[in-house]
């Protein structure tokens, strides 16, 4: 069987990328705008071509950058003369996207479709790296099973196609964590530079990344006192203090050159941006007067007034913005509750719902594996616990440096996460995936590696690669409903909304999808046997085609231009209700729910026993509203 990867190994890689990235060209093609990308693909382009930072600038512009960059050969038209570029910020980066996308004449679907492919690019990049690091330190059949645990992982495919930072930032931080742990191992002058650069691109592609900071200085000060010389007088104290100090003023270093690139990346993307632009960004996102607001302003005020230090202003705002976000939280349904103070089980039970099943098993798998190693080092004879315990940590940071950094981010990361109050997806635990399936891939082949009988290793290794052939089948049986992914657990992506919505289930994807039933539908029932003409995947109703259908979309994708003069608007609260047909967004028929701030008349509580007629992708539930439906 080893025998056998090492000859096929390339092969696997490059069908599992082919098979990957095909499915996420299509998704590209046919998934409709999602909510966040109306922001971020017109503030890219204004980026490239205005070089003003007005739009979107709670976010950092690499991504924004990269994505638009392709727009650059197609040439859209982004007229600045309209109102979106001196409204107020937060109306601006939205009617942005309207204005760009759906009335400046530009074809919507092609901009959005190249926007999407730089981001599909940097998901290949990151599957290949977390392949060749895994592959570095633990072996190839380690660096495959990371492969694949990353490469297939549904929630990932999701995500893969879409402008915004989730992939993106998974994929940065991960490159920094190499080169950082290269730098601890070495720290020349070289990898002091690398680490310098990778530094800047992981803080221009989320403001989130912050956190990698704390970690860092606790990774760097617990392996610097740790590290040995080759010469015994160099276990001394002062020694480690000298160790110490070398480290911190490298990467004191590091840090300033990161600097000096992100002022570079801002000043190319701001300086076309008039002066009271930020004040006046900054005014209307920081109104309220607490601590974080004053002080931000402060701050951002101080630096604005210098011409040289005013791309670092802009750069500022982003991360309070980032600190206020998290502490506002966010409107969420979860498990039958509306909440914006956030849910202390949200991302723990999204995480279990949301992963596929095989995966889980490794996970947790790995999990006893490790926690069977720990307890059992604990239990040994006393004969062999004479080394002093600092020792033996010091013994241990030194020879499991890796496993401990990617366990501390992953333990900060997920505190952080569940702590805040910012609930709104799976995809903001991107993160930590790679260094999850990192070590879950190192902990299984070192386990394997330990089966002395053959035969039991045969099996162990059996159970491997079922489970490996499962999450790949099960994900490839899941397109294109990856944004909405659920496990079987959870019973599958079309059920996913009755636990939560948002980014998990319902980010405005299926739009396109709406259109394409509506005429498929119409075309049946025009037929001379319409029942016959939906292969039994609905039944097509006697009354006609459909003429006009109520629809409460969640997304900022243009009704007018997908569903022209199908569609009337509708919402939770528009009464009198009527007989005709209704698409409602699972998010929205959530709230409009469970918020039990609505009464009655202004929800959907009306729907509750209500069978949905069909379900468009997964996002738009379709109702068929009779008058024995509206009947008090």
């Amino acid at each position: 069987m080893k025998v056998f990867f090492q000859r096929h190994y390339k092969k696997i890689i490059i069908l599992s990328l082919v098979l990957t990235v095909f499915i996420s060209v299509l998704n590209a093609k046919n998934d409709s705008l999602i909510y966040d990308e109306a922001a971020h693909i017109p503030a890219g382009y204004s980026y490239l071509k205005t070089f003003d930072m007005r739009l979107n600038p709670e976010h950092p512009p690499l991504l924004k950058d990269l994505s638009a960059f392709p727009l650059l050969f197609i040439n859209p038209t982004l007229d600045t003369k309209e109102d979106f570029w001196n409204q107020n910020p937060n109306d601006a980066q939205w009617n942005a996207g309207k204005s760009f996308l759906f009335e400046s004449g530009n074809n919507p679907d092609q901009i959005i479709f190249w926007s999407r492919l730089p981001i599909i690019l940097v998901f290949i990049v990151l599957s290949l790296f977390i392949f060749f690091w895994t592959k570095e330190i633990s072996g190839l059949g380690t660096g495959l099973l990371a492969f694949l645990l990353f490469t297939f992982d549904p929630n990932v495919l999701g995500h893969n196609h879409y402008v915004t930072t989730d992939l993106g930032i998974a994929a940065f931080i991960t490159f920094v964590f190499y080169y950082f742990l290269k730098f601890l191992k070495n720290p020349t002058w070289k990898n002091v530079w690398i680490l310098g650069i990778f530094l800047a691109l992981v803080q221009l592609t989320k403001f989130s990344s912050v956190l990698i900071f704390p970690v860092f200085g606790l990774i760097l000060f617990i392996y610097a006192i740790s590290k040995l010389d080759r010469h015994p007088k160099d276990t001394t104290l002062l020694f480690r203090l000298k160790n110490l100090r070398d480290y911190i003023w490298k990467f004191i270093i590091a840090f300033g050159i990161s600097i000096i690139i992100i002022w570079i990346a801002y000043f190319f993307t701001t300086f076309n941006m008039p002066k009271n632009k930020l004040p006046e960004i900054a005014n209307h996102y920081f109104a309220k007067e607490n601590a974080l607001s004053v002080y931000s302003k402060q701050a951002v005020s101080i630096l604005n007034e210098n011409p040289i230090m005013r791309p670092m202003a802009v750069y500022l705002f982003g991360i309070a913005r980032v600190f206020q976000r998290v502490a506002g939280g966010n409107v969420t349904y979860f498990l039958g509750q509306i909440s914006t103070h956030g849910f202390l089980s949200y991302f723990p039970v999204v995480f279990l719902l949301k992963t596929p099943l095989p995966t889980l098993i490794l996970i947790f798998s790995a999990l006893g594996i490790a926690l069977y190693g720990f307890f059992s080092q604990l239990r040994k004879p006393k004969e062999n616990q004479k080394i002093r315990l600092l020792s033996r940590f010091f013994n241990f940071m030194r020879n499991h440096i890796l496993e401990f950094s990617l366990l501390l981010f992953i333990f900060i990361y997920s505190l952080t996460s569940i702590t805040g109050r910012l609930n709104i997806g799976f995809r903001h635990l991107f993160p930590i995936l790679p260094f999850v399936y990192i070590l879950v891939a190192k902990t299984t082949f070192s386990f394997l590696k330990k089966i002395k009988f053959r035969t039991e290793k045969r099996i162990a290794y059996g159970i491997l690669i079922f489970l490996s052939i499962t999450l790949i089948t099960e994900t490839l049986a899941s397109y294109p409903n990856y944004v909405s992914y659920f496990n079987s657990m959870a019973g599958g992506p079309k059920q996913g909304y009755k636990y939560t919505t948002d980014s998990n289930a319902d980010w405005g994807q299926d739009l396109k999808r709406l259109r394409n039933w509506i005429d498929e539908y119409n075309h049946c029932a025009l037929q001379p046997n319409p029942k016959k003409c939906s292969s039994g995947k609905y039944p097509i109703n006697s009354d006609g085609p459909i003429s006009k259908i109520r629809v409460d979309y969640f997304g900022l994708a243009d009704l007018n231009y997908y569903l022209g003069s199908y569609y009337e608007s509708w919402w939770s609260g528009r009464r009198p209700i009527e007989e005709g047909w209704y698409a409602i967004s699972t998010l929205f028929l959530q709230e409009g729910i469970y918020d039990l701030r609505k009464i009655n008349a202004e929800s959907y509580r009306w729907l509750i026993n209500k069978k949905p007629y069909h379900q468009v992708g997964t996002s738009i539930l379709i109702y068929k509203i009779t008058k024995e439906d509206i009947l008090p």
